[in-house]
């Protein structure tokens, strides 16, 4: 199972499943640009090789221009690697692939035009983990029941609406940022987590006929109140409680919402290869992983290390504009909830979501400052990108939406001659 090295290490496997784990599609089109948007009940999106090989099947035979995918988090499901031992997929990922090619073509045989609209909730269900004290070193605070408010955090839950022309709901799309982590170890049973209880809630709120997508967000340094809470301590209810919280707001919100048809409707995608150094010396980093787990979880275990085995690495940033007013930035990783409001406030279009989890997976994106303090997700080995890189991915995410507004100019002000 994904998520928690203590179940790796002690080669604790899944018994069967608490509740299920879903891909969901949706397929936009317009100007002849179709996008495949897919969201997974996963602790990561599927490795490079396998979101290439997606990429090319989808665009062969079913038209798909640009692909979107993006996972919920959770630590409730399967392991995932960007490379297996001789390039063989495991069976659950190869059959997963496979489904979701097949639901991208069943979507797009049922493409109708539609109405779009936003609107915008608030709801507490998580907080920082990350406790910075006024000596300046950083305290890992990995549950909090008691509800001690913490910061920064991010109470935002954006939500897009999409309707046919006759007003019926066919997706809602649910942005909050929040680690899916109610379940600890002790769980060896595949799980949404509080994310599927969300989706049930939201799809039960419209006669359980829209489709709910969960859009994770900037959950980097963000845990539930209920985080790895233990079976018999009540780990269901404690997933169920949260999954409430942000479900009854979400489809409050989504109630909200008047949509409209745009009769130029458009889709502006842009995929930017960004080269990042890794963080660490080599070398040390090696004689460190030995040292902390020692030779023989080492070598057991040597797949899962070569993953943030020190490289040079290539990071993806997908934008995309939606009929010119709504922005999507998506980052490969898990940032800190600072950019998820940072990307919000420079956004140069009202509706902005911020989307972790995004076609690839590189753990942790800290803050510049976060990296200099310290703390799990921002000075260990979980954290292998060079410092700043989120902040470079940001920056062009923003550059791409000035540039598909038509904001940014081939040449200097001064040289433009106007007729």
């Amino acid at each position: 199972m994904y998520g928690y090295f203590d179940r790796i290490k002690d080669n604790r496997r899944a018994t069967g499943a608490l509740d299920p784990l879903y891909a969901r599609i949706l397929v936009l089109e317009a100007g002849g640009q179709r996008l495949a948007l897919v969201t997974l009940d996963l602790g990561r999106t599927f490795g490079l090789s396998s979101l290439t090989a997606l990429r090319q099947t989808l665009s062969q035979q079913s038209g798909i221009s640009g692909l979107i995918v993006t996972a919920s988090h959770t630590h409730s499901g399967p392991n995932i690697l960007d490379e297996y031992p001789g390039s063989q997929l495991p069976p659950w990922e190869a059959t997963a692939l496979g489904k979701i090619e097949d639901g991208v073509a069943e979507a797009c045989r049922h493409l109708a035009n539609v109405r779009i609209g936003t609107g915008y909730g608030s709801v507490y269900i998580g907080y920082n983990r990350r406790q910075v004290k006024s000596d300046g070193t950083v305290q890992m605070l990995w549950t909090n029941p008691t509800r001690i408010p913490t910061a920064p955090v991010d109470p935002t839950v954006s939500v897009l609406r999409i309707d046919a022309l006759d007003g019926r709901p066919l997706a809602i799309l649910v942005n909050y940022a929040c680690h899916p982590v109610i379940f600890g170890t002790d769980n060896v049973q595949y799980s949404a987590d509080y994310v599927g209880v969300m989706a049930e809630i939201v799809d039960h709120a419209f006669g359980d006929q829209p489709l709910c997508f969960f859009l994770q967000g900037a959950d980097g340094d963000i845990n539930p109140y209920d985080a790895t809470t233990p079976l018999a301590a009540g780990a269901i209810q404690k997933r169920d409680w949260t999954g409430r919280q942000l479900g009854n707001e979400a489809a409050r919100v989504a109630k909200s919402i008047q949509t409209l048809a745009d009769p130029e409707g458009e889709l502006q995608l842009s995929e930017d290869t960004v080269p990042v150094a890794v963080r660490w010396d080599p070398e040390k980093f090696r004689l460190g992983l030995l040292q902390a787990f020692g030779p023989k979880v080492f070598e057991d275990h040597a797949d899962l290390f070569a993953e943030h085995a020190p490289r040079q690495l290539d990071l993806t940033v997908t934008t995309f504009l939606l009929n010119r007013r709504i922005a999507f930035v998506g980052m490969p990783g898990e940032p800190f909830v600072d950019f998820q409001v940072d990307w919000r406030s420079r956004c140069p279009v009202r509706d902005a979501f911020f989307l972790g989890y995004t076609n690839g997976y590189f753990d942790y994106f800290p803050t510049i400052r976060a990296a200099t303090e310290g703390g799990y997700g921002a000075g260990d080995s979980d954290t292998y990108v060079a410092v700043g890189t989120a902040e470079r991915m940001l920056d062009l995410g923003l550059e791409r939406i000035y540039g598909m507004l038509g904001r940014l100019h081939e040449l200097p002000e001064d040289l433009v001659t106007e007729k």
